[in-house]
Formats: structure tokens, C-alpha cells, sequence
């Protein structure tokens, strides 16, 4: 039977990760994201499933150690805040190119630099555009709760294996350190139920050797294999969009929000139909595959759309592609750990489409 919990948003990460059957994590300490690895050490977990935990020297060692065992085919993760993740973008390029699937979890702080330890969502363009080197993605995952920190591990885990690919929760200091309530799933038993016939057992009797690398200095070679990895891609936009609307079927103008700030716009929109404002929001769950198409769609029939983000404006950008020149679509960020409240933000859209 389920169970029920009041948890961190970080802890329901770490709780989760033994429950879905995780074989492995390798991580580092960085604000505001330690009580993952802390809540990870105090469980035991190689007692409770078998699971490998290990504090690595370092962001680069933990990434490169998630490489390895993701080589064998089990399900291994890290977890860091913002300037850990930048340190883990070689080796994230490089288990894109080798095509090998983890789960990497993104708690983020404000930047650029050290920045804060205060919650941002500036991580986006890396997230979702690439961060490393290449011609690559991940699938990010973007939780609103805690409820979600949990939900999305084993649905991480699963798109991963399922496209051979890393894939991303990316979330911040709000939702990784407030308390809510948690329904947590089952525990699921470590397990082998993905195809195993890329990996790295060392078993060669029944076939030829396996080999992963991200390496080719034949172009041609290389370039049918980037083709390869490009219509992953192309699936993964057609079969993995996730979205969550409120309030749109009868909005003249709507919000775009993720994470925290979608949560924050949920009373905003209340505060604005209250004042018979018909105002609607669209979470992006994944924000790669980002729903193109779902915004595309309402804005045939809205005014308007509004960004509303933790950062200088970079989800905006991919709004606005999707939005092309049907209508306006405006902005309203915070930054540097600031987190705007329902009235300011309903403020701010009255002042952006008081023509309206």
C-alpha cells in the first residue's frame, strides 16, 4: 500500500530514487540541494534495496561515475544545484553521444557565478538547449510540488532507458525545500526490466562486444549516428510532451509558467477572475519537449500571453516561437533568489495589456 508523508521536496527526491529501484547515485554536497545525498545516507539504502551510495570528490567525478554505471545498464543518478551541474556538462554531452540513460536532478540557485543560494529558474536555456558541447538533449522534467519530486523519478528513469538518453528533473530552492504532503509509491524491486542488450556486461559468448563511446573520427560514420541521435529527438516531441492547463478554455489572455512560478500564477489567475479578468494558465511539465504545438493552438483564440519566470527571460523565448506573430506575448521575471508574489504579478499583466 501507499504511504503517506510529510516530506521536503528534496527528501521525497531521495525517498523516491530508493523506491523506483535506483542501483546507484553519486553526488556532492551544494545548497540548496544537500539533503538529497544527506536524506540518501541516513536511509542506508544498500540496506534497504542494495543501492550504491557514494559521496564523490567532486561534480566531475559524481558525472563521470554515473557514466559508468549507466554503461553496465542500471539506473544511476547525481543530483547538484546550478555551478555543480555546469561542471557536469562534459560528461552529460558525453552519455548523449554514447547514448546512455541517468537521471540528473537540478535544484536551482541563483547565478550567474556562485551566486546565491536562493532559488532561480536561470538554468533553463542550459537544461533545455544543451549545456554542454554538441548537437543534444535531455528530457527535462519540471515539478510544481513535492507530490511531482516524487512522481517524476521513476517517470524520469523510464524515459531515460526508454530513449537511451539522460534525462532531467529541473527544479529550485522553493520546491526542494518546502514541506507538503506525499503520497509515496511502492517500492519497487532493482530490477533489469529495460533492454540490456546495449550494455557493457562483459558477456560476449552469444554476440559481439558491446561498445559505448561518444567518440568517431570517421565523419560520415559520425554523422549517421548524430542523424540517429536527432530522431530520437523527433520522437521524443511527437510521444513526450506533457502540459497542464488551467483556466484556458474560456482565457482571453494566458499565462506561461513552470515550477514554482506556475504555482505562484495559480492564485494569480484566481485574484484576476475574481476581478473578472479572464485569465488562464499553461504549466509546461516537460520543458524539453516543450508543447509547441498546445501553445500554438491557444493562440488562435487568445489576446495574449504573458512569461512568467525566475530569471532574465529564456522560457519566454521558446513562447515566442511557438506564439510566432499571432499576438503579443510579454514578460515578467525576478531575479537574483527574488520570488514575485500573485498581486505583483497580476499587477504587471494589467500594466502590459491595459490596451487590451
Amino acid at each position: 500500500m501507499s504511504e503517506i508523508r510529510l516530506m521536503k521536496g528534496n527528501e521525497a527526491i531521495a525517498e523516491a530514487a530508493i523506491r523506483a529501484g535506483c542501483d546507484a547515485y553519486f553526488g556532492y554536497p551544494i545548497t540548496p540541494q544537500s539533503e538529497i545525498i544527506e536524506y540518501l545516507a541516513f536511509q542506508e539504502p544498500h540496506k534497504r534495496t542494495g543501492m550504491v551510495l557514494l559521496q564523490a570528490e567532486s561534480e566531475i567525478a559524481a558525472i563521470n561515475m554515473v557514466y559508468g554505471a549507466a554503461g553496465t545498464g542500471k539506473k544511476a543518478m547525481t543530483s547538484s544545484s546550478s555551478p555543480g551541474i555546469s561542471l557536469m556538462q562534459e560528461g552529460i554531452s558525453y552519455m548523449a553521444g554514447s547514448e546512455l540513460p541517468c537521471l540528473v536532478v537540478n535544484i536551482v540557485r541563483g547565478g550567474p557565478g556562485l551566486g546565491t543560494i536562493q532559488p532561480s529558474q536561470a538554468d533553463y536555456f542550459q537544461a533545455t538547449k544543451g549545456g554542454g558541447h554538441g548537437d543534444y538533449k535531455l528530457i527535462v522534467l519540471a515539478p510544481s510540488s513535492v507530490q511531482e519530486m516524487a512522481d517524476f523519478v521513476p517517470l524520469a528513469f523510464k524515459l531515460a532507458f526508454k530513449y537511451r538518453n539522460p534525462a532531467m528533473i529541473l527544479s529550485d530552492g522553493v520546491i526542494g525545500q518546502m514541506m507538503e504532503k506525499v503520497e509515496l509509491f511502492d517500492q519497487v524491486p532493482r530490477s533489469t526490466e529495460f533492454d540490456q542488450s546495449w550494455v557493457t556486461t562483459g558477456k560476449t559468448r552469444d554476440r559481439e562486444r558491446n561498445i559505448l563511446t561518444s567518440l568517431d573520427l570517421d565523419p560520415a560514420r559520425f554523422e549517421k549516428h548524430n542523424r540517429h541521435i536527432q530522431e530520437k529527438y523527433r520522437k521524443m516531441q511527437e510521444n513526450e510532451v506533457r502540459y497542464e492547463k488551467i483556466d484556458c478554455d474560456d482565457a482571453e489572455y494566458i499565462l506561461v509558467a513552470y515550477g514554482s512560478a506556475a504555482r505562484i500564477c495559480q492564485k494569480t489567475i484566481r485574484l484576476a477572475r475574481g476581478e473578472g479578468i479572464k485569465l488562464g494558465l499553461i504549466r509546461p511539465i516537460t520543458l524539453y519537449p516543450f508543447p509547441t504545438d498546445e501553445v500554438a493552438k491557444l493562440a488562435e483564440f487568445v489576446k495574449g500571453f504573458m512569461a512568467v519566470e525566475l530569471s532574465a527571460g529564456q522560457m519566454v523565448e521558446d513562447v515566442k516561437l511557438a506564439v510566432g506573430k499571432k499576438v503579443n506575448v510579454e514578460f515578467y521575471g525576478r531575479m537574483g533568489g527574488m520570488i514575485p508574489t500573485p498581486v505583483e504579478i497580476l499587477d504587471v499583466f494589467k500594466e502590459k495589456f491595459s490596451g487590451g
